[in-house]
């Protein structure tokens, strides 16, 4: 038997939501941290199974909604039912988010594939007790050349748990591993990169400012490694500027460029917010934008400095863009939805006196699909407008 713990009445639209705040929480179980425990609701009626963290402000993270036993043949077929459904969705690359956390129902792991190599994530104290047997499982279906962890996301402190990296199995990942996405060729450092190495979530997007990018001269600001700045350079665009604050990721956006044989792309390491000021003023102008900063808010509390921060460059931008120019803009702030990003932006037209047309509006790439009703799901927003 496991521990019960009992919630509090809850309004209709939690009553499916994976995570349960202290807030909800009428009876604790007292168990220990990291342990499963049962969910029953206020009526005592059974919820489901999840993992006890009372250290987190997530005291539990549903598993499972039905009576099932958390053992090494539950993890076999969830990791399973993950990998089926990036082999049927995702397609022409060799890499791909294998396991997307909640979306999969495996609360707090991240499992990235980079060709042979896969990189991991364990953001949840109750996936402790079960790394070996999700590493088990994870060499069992997927035969790779080595895991290699990248635990060092600051969500393991709100958890109660260091940071960790380094080899768990096999291999060391070579330095930079090169991975294809349609035509385009990358090399991904996932020992140093952000987050796993690379922005997978993106992928779909990047492909999009290919269709768009050609015979037009392309600016691409918080470029990081180049993705988007590569598949506008394939997709025939005139010149290709690249703006990244990181000296080692501009080395790498160059680098990329030249894998793909782009002559006419060049890399300012610069930071961008003084960049794109600095063309404002020296009257400069192109034909696509593309903003994909860093997210500006990970929590509410700086949801109103992150909305000063996209008004900023979004209004800088569209006043580079000549007549029917293309902005590409994103967010990757969970606290920023969609209506609001939307609103900033017309804002920022407004400001910069310019007309505005959506062309269309984006999330993440199929591997990274939010789950319906679980808006903290739906971070990344990417919207593709015109200037008229």
């Amino acid at each position: 038997m496991l521990p019960t713990l009992i919630l509090k009445n809850q309004k209709p639209y939690r009553r499916f939501h994976p995570w349960i705040f202290g807030g909800e929480v009428a009876q604790d179980p007292g168990a220990e941290p990291g342990a499963l425990v049962e969910i029953h609701d206020h009526n005592h009626k059974f919820r489901g199974v999840g993992f006890y963290n009372p250290h987190s402000q997530i005291r539990v993270r549903f598993l499972t909604r039905e009576h099932q036993t958390i053992d090494r043949g539950w993890w076999y077929d969830r990791l399973e039912r993950a990998l089926v459904y990036r082999q049927r969705f995702v397609r022409n690359t060799n890499a791909f988010r294998w396991v997307h956390g909640e979306a999969d129902g495996l609360p707090g792991l991240t499992v990235d594939r980079y060709e042979d190599y896969l990189v991991v994530q364990f953001l949840a104290m109750g996936l402790e007790p079960w790394r070996e047997v999700i590493l088990d499982t994870l060499v069992q279906l997927g035969a790779p050349k080595g895991i290699y962890e990248r635990s060092d996301a600051p969500v393991r402190a709100l958890e109660g748990l260091e940071e960790r990296v380094g080899l768990l199995r096999g291999e060391m990942p070579p330095e930079f591993i090169e991975i294809q996405e349609g035509p385009t060729r990358l090399l991904v450092d996932v020992v140093h990169g952000q987050k796993t190495g690379f922005f997978l979530d993106q992928r779909d997007n990047r492909a999009l400012v290919s269709r768009f990018a050609k015979d037009r001269d392309v600016l691409n600001c918080f470029a990081y490694t180049g993705g988007f700045s590569v598949q506008a350079g394939v997709g025939g665009a005139t010149s290709v500027l690249s703006v990244e604050i990181s000296e080692p990721a501009a080395q790498l956006c160059d680098q990329n460029a030249a894998l793909n044989r782009i002559s006419n792309h060049l890399t300012i390491t610069a930071n961008a917010f003084d960049l794109l000021r600095e063309f404002n003023r020296e009257g400069r102008s192109f034909d696509m934008v593309i903003l994909d900063p860093p997210a500006f808010a990970k929590s509410r509390g700086a949801l109103e400095g992150a909305i000063k921060g996209y008004k900023e460059i979004n209004l800088r931008a569209l006043r580079l863009l000549t007549p029917g120019g293309i902005l590409v803009t994103c967010s990757c702030s969970a606290p920023v939805d969609l209506r609001t990003f939307r609103e900033t932006l017309a804002h920022a037209a407004q400001d910069a006196g310019k007309t505005v047309r959506i062309l269309e509006e984006r999330g993440a790439s199929a591997d990274h699909a939010p789950l319906l009703g679980v808006p903290e799901t739906e971070y990344l927003k990417c919207i593709v407008a015109t200037v008229m």
